[in-house]
């Protein structure tokens, strides 16, 4: 019996990304699958269009967003010209669209089945700090979700708090598929005295990790290592400065390959995430470093933002700050014991299997398969 042909767009380094890395595991098997994006083409596939990196999905025309051309702007746009033109005269069943960027351009090639549209953020609001943003990049955002997005047949995004707010703006209701990570299958390590504190993402100005230095820096005795992608080098600067003055007990590492963070995660006791809601995003996030620290088998350490604070409390898998400074971060931390660290490492390992990517994956699964139906009586 001839596979269906699913087409996985994404405007995203797809080999490394691991959110989209794990829809091309789910339906690689049971469909013909396509990729577009950026960089190689993942690992089982059947066919990749690849996006030259140099044509970023966000350098949109700025005359022609100021001027409110959004049409004009789009379609224009380098990386969604490109992709058009590679994907021309190809038929589909199913597009699954990863983020707004993609899914004007997944409509436009007119599946069969129809278009999932699997949304990372609240995009409308993703820089909301940025009064450049508000003003020009806002509008045409919400351009795309209200022309384009709202179309799509059927829709999923990371949290509670966004699905709620894209259906209370555009009147669509995103399943909530968590950016969980895949199960594995260890025991949890013991605890170590000092406690070992970690910290892995994005070294991005916005999220304030200079917090975490000084918060564990006037802790007792923690030691805190960060693993940090380079998003930003001059901030990646500071903070390995003032991580040299901490007397060895702050460091800051290069990151690591996504297949092996699970392993390196597992030489710590507590992954710590405080994330200020500087914008709507923030303030609503669940991250996948969450779920990460959950799979090393760590207690955790977050702040006050409701989606992580819901998760660490219902599942017993650590400690919410006061607020978001550091004098609350170190209050938890001094408030740590080994016995309850080794408490908040046993929950994290009773609820591994219900917190694994595994589980979510099926909420993917569901709604392509929907498609794919839809796809055979059309």
């Amino acid at each position: 019996m001839t596979k269906q042909q699913l087409l996985i767009l994404s405007f995203s380094p797809i080999a490394s990304d691991a959110r989209v890395l794990k829809q091309v595991a789910a339906f690689r098997d049971r469909y013909d699958v396509t990729t577009c994006g950026y960089g190689p083409a993942p690992q089982g596939v059947a066919s990749h269009v690849e996006v030259p990196s140099e044509l970023a999905v966000w350098r949109y025309s700025r005359p022609l967003v100021i001027a409110r051309q959004y049409r004009r702007a789009y379609w224009g746009n380098g990386a969604v010209a490109f992709a058009r033109e590679g994907l021309a005269g190809r038929r589909f069943d199913i597009v699954l669209a990863d983020d707004v960027d993609a899914v004007g351009l997944a409509l436009s090639l007119r599946p069969r089945g129809g278009v999932h549209a699997d949304l990372h953020e609240y995009s409308p609001r993703q820089h909301e700090e940025m009064l450049r943003f508000r003003l020009f990049v806002k509008p045409f955002i919400e351009w795309m979700c209200r022309k384009f997005v709202a179309r799509a047949t059927s829709w999923s995004t990371v949290s509670g708090g966004l699905a709620r707010e894209y259906e209370r703006r555009f009147g669509f209701a995103p399943d909530v598929v968590t950016n969980a990570a895949p199960f594995a299958d260890v025991a949890p390590t013991p605890v170590h005295e000092p406690l070992r504190l970690v910290h892995s993402g994005a070294a991005l100005r916005n999220r304030h990790l200079d917090t975490l230095l000084a918060g564990v820096r006037a802790s007792r005795s923690a030691t805190l290592d960060l693993y940090l992608t380079k998003n930003d080098a001059a901030y990646l600067d500071e903070l390995a400065r003032a991580a040299s003055v901490s007397g060895g007990r702050i460091r800051v590492h290069d990151p690591v390959p996504y297949d092996q963070l699970a392993a390196t995660l597992r030489g710590y006791d507590v992954g710590v995430h405080i994330l200020p809601p500087v914008n709507f995003n923030n303030r609503w996030a669940l991250p996948n470093k969450v779920f990460d620290y959950v799979q090393a088998r760590l207690g955790i350490i977050v702040g006050p933002s409701p989606e992580m604070a819901d998760y660490v409390r219902r599942f017993g898998l650590g400690t919410v700050t006061e607020d978001f400074g550091a004098e609350s971060l170190t209050a938890a931390v001094d408030a740590l014991t080994p016995t309850g660290v080794e408490a908040f490492k046993r929950s994290a390992h009773s609820h591994a299997k219900e917190l694994s990517s595994e589980s979510q994956v099926l909420i993917w699964e569901r709604a392509i398969d929907r498609l794919a139906a839809s796809a055979q009586i059309s």
